[in-house]
């Protein structure tokens, strides 16, 4: 899930300023002393990269309170994923300055600098750092390899990572911010792999209810096994069906907006069949037992006593249906214009033609568009006072790249334009 520009306010300068400061304190620890300045250089870069790579494991630690001090698990990932680009091309410079550096002395010593079969062991943990970063970092700009396959593979770039740290801790007779960067990034890592991946800080739920709310749809009521979590509508759980025949190895954690919450901890999640995982989960059954972590999110943080224009596409209705369940609609009017394929396609379409039809303050523009893109324009010309709202968007990223578009054509305010979409790799 993308969140969008209102969304955060300076939480969204956390998580880059957490990055800038390892990578300037590396930077600043590894400066070295009366050395040329191409050789200060490369160790300046090596170490900028260093600490830019480090904070992007620690970015990938999915905690709900540290997610929120970092401004939600959507720009984490995306700051993860651009730390990780950053720093591997730094650490590539590094090598190739030294080459550059020795090739002052004479072309021969420039390429005993970097040749790795002429290398010594610390030098080669180096050459293995940057060549599983270069595997782990390839797979992230591919679409076209399967989840799983992706993020074992990703998963090399962390090896990278303890490769670069294994080297600089090897080369220095006084490690200092090397062992600082080796903790941190030790944390992460078990913090990842055992907590989180292992569901150990995952709450149970089960099954309670399940019910078809459109075309591929079902939303699952959810009742805690022990503690409740607390939520808030237009958040969103990680969700891990961990028994079930029919979805039997689907037990790996998928993002799902809460629709309902519900009293005593209960919730209601919607589920809309978009690969395999979810396909297999349309016969999810009460009893079955989820796993829960989070939860995760801003979007409707923000709403202000003034008038508001959600717009929802397909899935998407889900964060509003929240909000309107729970009573916790704004004062001021509030229209909802829902994009969908066809009537059948409309989740919770008829419940909320009852619910436009009993409130005042609450007006639906329901839109059947087919298989062609949904014509923005026509659709925000009929919001009246369109300047004068707040915009909360949630749908596909096609959908919310056009609206926000069209938005910022017409003249609405940035700061006004709150979105989400669902994009987590």
């Amino acid at each position: 899930m993308n969140t969008g520009q209102g969304r955060i306010g300076a939480y969204s300068l956390v998580a880059p300023a957490f990055l800038v400061t390892l990578s300037l304190a590396g930077a600043w620890w590894g400066f070295p002393a009366n050395v040329r300045l191409l050789r200060a250089t490369a160790i300046v870069t090596a170490w900028a990269g260093t600490g830019l790579l480090v904070g992007g494991l620690a970015l990938m630690v999915r905690e709900p309170r540290w997610a929120a001090l970092m401004g939600g698990l959507d720009l984490m990932y995306e700051w993860h994923h651009r730390s990780g680009v950053i720093g591997y091309t730094l650490l590539l410079c590094h090598p190739l300055v030294l080459g550059m550096a020795a090739l002052e002395e004479s072309p021969h010593a420039a390429w005993l600098a970097i040749a790795p079969w002429h290398l010594n062991r610390p030098e080669w943990l180096g050459w293995f750092g940057l060549l599983f970063l270069m595997a782990g970092l390839a797979t992230t700009f591919s679409r076209r390899i399967g989840y799983r396959r992706w993020r074992v593979c990703h998963f090399l770039a962390a090896i990278g990572v303890i490769g670069g740290l294994s080297h600089i801790f090897a080369l220095l007779d006084e490690p200092g911010a090397s062992l600082g960067f080796m903790a941190l990034a030790a944390m992460a890592l078990i913090w990842r792999l055992l907590a989180t991946d292992s569901a150990l800080t995952s709450h149970p739920f089960r099954v309670t209810q399940v019910a078809s709310n459109a075309a591929g749809v079902v939303e699952a009521s959810l009742a805690p096994c022990g503690g409740a979590l607390v939520i808030a509508p237009g958040q969103f759980v990680l969700a891990a069906f961990v028994d079930g025949p029919a979805y039997r190895g689907c037990g790996e954690f998928h993002p799902f907006s809460v629709s309902r919450i519900g009293p005593g901890g209960a919730l209601s999640v919607a589920i809309k069949a978009l690969g395999p995982c979810t396909s297999r989960i349309q016969s999810l059954k009460p009893g079955a037992l989820v796993r829960l972590q989070g939860p995760f999110g801003r979007f409707l943080a923000d709403n202000e006593d003034r008038p508001q224009l959600w717009i929802a596409g397909g899935i998407g209705i889900t964060p509003f249906m929240a909000a309107i369940r729970s009573g916790e609609m704004p004062k001021a009017t509030t229209t909802l214009i829902y994009v969908f394929r066809d009537e059948s396609d409309g989740a919770f379409l008829d419940e909320l033609k009852d619910r436009a039809r009993l409130s005042p303050g609450f007006e639906l523009i329901a839109q059947a568009c087919g298989e062609s893109p949904p014509d923005v324009l026509a659709m925000l010309s009929r919001v009246t006072d369109l300047p004068k709202r707040q915009v909360q968007i949630c749908g596909p990223v096609g959908l919310v790249n056009a609206v926000t578009t069209t938005l910022r054509e017409l003249g609405q305010p940035v700061q006004s334009i709150h979105y989400e979409s669902f994009d987590f790799r």
